[in-house]
């Protein structure tokens, strides 16, 4: 095999190094191009049409191209936030991957100058059948739980979720939001002729090499068998790394400050030198390695875990050794900034790589692929799913579907994480999004991250509208304004025209719902190749949200809260069980058109919802999402098994009204001295809100045009949807 080709690198691509460097690459000049020229690191199938993405808006402090992106939250403080994937490590080592996971975008916080203060997760698995199912979910439950836990950084929101076209490929998107004053933030930039180049933290040794490029190509047994390319890391050690770096930051020593993340030492110094337009010269043999014989081209793409590149300024670098000294951690000048722009990697005084650090950082070929719209999207939307029977027992079906991995409750996951540590979580996991605030004033913020993958293999553009818009919800219902986005775009192989058909329209409907919204996309992380040689998986375009609560005060949860108050059914809901987790778990089907997503009548839906909660009207709020009004109505009794008694007029089938996935819906709780003032609200901003029942004790009873159509108690109701998952993790 060509040597460019074990790195990844295609024939054109090696060649267009060549005429970069007008000479061959050597060994490890190749190596560094390998892991920066990947997918993972160059972006080059994602860049062109990423630009299409509405990055700016009035809170936006920093927008996507440095570490994470930044939003301004008033009172002098902003939130940085960061979604990223660590898909193939966890396939292959699910707790490290996890882990590593985990590790890695805590530091692209803390490497900003923010204070993580909150973690949340999006993982995605196969069929719960499947024993290495059930292995891949135990391992990286334990991973991100053990990781997040011993730093002390709360898990606070997330999701979990099962579907076949995940079974040879998990998806594990990490999500960490600090918290930092304006005046502290820092970016990963080289400046300044002559300052150091710093390597903290942990010692370099070979676990990781190749990591970047591992995570640009399919899953494939051989590929599994990359074990070496699977990070390892230590929480430990990286709490020690965010004091010092917190401690750090603070001084005036720190010019810039950067992660070394995929690709290691690599990616950190030439990103570092081509944001600040200069040049870095570094020697190997000062890097502090744990494992002997370690040659310059394995210390540059080492990816091991808790390290840090520091520019400091010239004279200043005692001040670096005195702190990382007082934690313990190892500190070393490994280089210099120099102003010819090139990436100068000495191993004891000798040259061994130089290269223009611009070529490795933005100089991978961009490609416009060809796309194509997939025929099976026609095939499936068009099928028809009007006629198929009305189940005779909705009861029965209610419980079958409570039991449903993907309805029934995740506590069995959420509860080996630590989601009170600092004290500060104000609503914790298993309703909409989670709440912390934020010490010093009277906000907080909310946190969720959202993808119905379903509906965007149906209809990738519609899907990824309603992705944001449910993020949205979610956030509103909490008592929160949205104000920004970080996405994790997850996919097959963009080399496959339908693929690409998938990406493009995904990126255009989360644009569209973002703009009209006004929630730009602040940062994020692009993974193709998510497929192995069986399947491929459905897009799933994650996206994470952050929003204001001006008055904590007024945050709110799913839970009823007291009998005699009266149940608000906000939206319409319309005949749409096209993608529905009805139709996937009571029929088995994974077809029809998904529900049209109108974000305009969404944003005027969350204005009344928040005006509401603001005015102190409502006592719960929850958005309607998989499994529709029935579901989460359910899910709004069993806190406080409290009961319903539901009233609804409806020309729709019985089923198709339960279970419908309309989007742009709430359910609300209030005194009835509040409910005119509630529906004025609505009125007003031309949405449909409507009293279909009241909260009673504990018996949960539907009727539809006067005819009861379910009749359950809420312990037993709440029993089949608690007990579903660890039931199913046990056997």
């Amino acid at each position: 095999m060509k040597p460019y080709k074990m790195v990844g690198l295609l024939e054109e691509e090696y060649n267009k190094i060549v005429e970069i460097l007008g000479r061959e690459p050597n060994e490890t000049e190749l190596a560094m191009y390998g892991v920066m020229w990947s997918e993972h690191c160059s972006y080059k199938n994602s860049r062109a049409l990423l630009k299409l993405f509405n990055t700016k808006g009035l809170r936006v402090l920093q927008g996507p191209g440095e570490n994470a992106g930044i939003v301004d939250i008033g009172d002098g403080f902003a939130i940085a936030m960061k979604i990223e994937s660590h898909n193939h490590p966890s396939a292959v080592e699910p707790y490290q991957g996890a882990a590593t996971g985990v590790g890695g975008i805590l530091r692209d916080i803390f490497t900003m100058g923010a204070r993580p203060i909150a973690n949340l997760n999006s993982i995605r698995f196969g069929e719960l059948k499947d024993e290495k199912t059930k292995k891949l979910l135990r391992g990286i439950v334990r991973g991100i739980g053990d990781y997040g836990n011993c730093v002390g950084i709360p898990t606070i929101s997330g999701e979990t979720v099962f579907n076949k076209c995940y079974n040879d490929n998990p998806l594990v998107n990490a999500m960490s939001v600090g918290i930092l004053e304006k005046k502290d933030i820092k970016k990963g930039t080289a400046r300044g002729v002559g300052n150091s180049v710093m390597l903290v933290g942990h010692t370099t040794g070979r676990d990781g090499i190749g990591g970047a490029s591992f995570a640009s190509c399919d899953l494939t047994r051989e590929s599994e068998e990359n074990r070496s390319a699977v990070q390892v890391g230590d929480p430990f050690m990286e709490k020690l790394l965010m004091e010092a770096c917190l401690e750090l930051i603070k001084t005036d020593c720190v010019v810039g400050i950067q992660d070394l993340g995929a690709a290691g030492l690599t990616s950190a110094s030439c990103e570092t030198a081509s944001r600040g337009g200069s040049g870095i010269e570094i020697d190997v043999a000062r890097v502090i390695t744990r494992e002997k014989g370690m040659t310059p081209r394995e210390i540059m793409i080492s990816e091991s875990q808790e390290r840090m590149l520091v520019i400091v300024e010239k004279g200043k670098e005692d001040k670096v050794f005195e702190i990382f000294n007082k934690w313990g951690l190892h500190a070393v000048v490994i280089g210099r900034v120099t102003d010819d722009g090139m990436l100068r990697v000495l191993e004891n005084g000798k040259v061994v790589a130089e290269v223009p650090a611009s070529s490795l950082a933005d100089g991978s070929p961009v490609n416009y692929r060809s796309y194509r719209r997939p025929k099976y999207m026609d095939k499936l939307s068009n099928m028809d799913i009007a006629n198929l029977p009305c189940p005779e027992n909705l009861s029965e079906t209610l419980i079958t579907m409570l039991k449903s991995p993907n309805i029934a409750s995740k506590e069995w996951v959420y509860s080996q994480y630590d989601y009170m540590v600092g004290t500060d979580t104000v609503v914790v996991p298993g309703g909409d999004a989670g709440v912390l605030r934020i010490k010093g004033t009277k906000k907080g913020i909310a946190l969720t991250v959202d993808c119905n993958s379903r509906y965007c293999y149906l209809n990738p553009y519609e899907g990824a509208k309603s992705s944001v818009c449910e993020a949205a919800r979610n956030i509103t219902a909490s008592g929160g304004r949205p104000i920004a986005i970080t996405d994790c775009l997850n996919f097959a192989s963009p080399e496959d025209e339908g693929v690409y058909y998938q990406f493009r329209n995904s990126i255009l409907g989360i644009n569209e719902a973002s703009r009209i919204l006004d929630t730009p996309v602040i940062s994020g992380n692009v993974s193709f190749y998510n497929q192995s040689e069986k399947m491929a998986i459905y897009p799933t375009p994650t996206i994470g949200m952050v929003g204001i609560v001006e008055n904590i005060e007024n945050s709110m949860d799913i839970h009823f809260k007291d009998k005699g108050d009266s149940i608000i059914l906000v939206g319409e809901t319309k005949a749409e069980i096209g993608g529905s987790e009805y139709l996937s778990a009571i029929y088995g089907i994974e077809a029809g058109r998904v529900p049209e997503v109108h974000v305009e009548i969404e944003k005027n839906t969350n204005e009344g919802v928040l005006s509401a909660i603001e005015k102190g009207l409502i006592k719960s709020a929850h958005d309607i999402s998989d499994g529709g009004f029935i579901v989460a109505l359910s899910e709004c009794c069993f806190k406080n098994e409290l009961g319903v008694n539901v009233n609804i007029d409806t020309e729709l089938r019985e089923d198709i009204f339960l279970f419908s996935e309309s989007q742009g819906r709430y359910i609300l709780t209030a005194s009835k001295d509040n409910i005119k003032d509630i529906i004025e609200i609505f009125t007003k901003l031309g949405v449909q809100a409507e009293v279909v029942g009241e909260v009673i004790d504990s018996d949960f009873k539907v009727n539809i045009n006067g005819r009861n159509v379910i009749n359950l108690n809420i312990k037993e109701m709440k029993s089949a949807w608690k007990g579903s998952l660890p039931c199913i993790m046990n056997q």
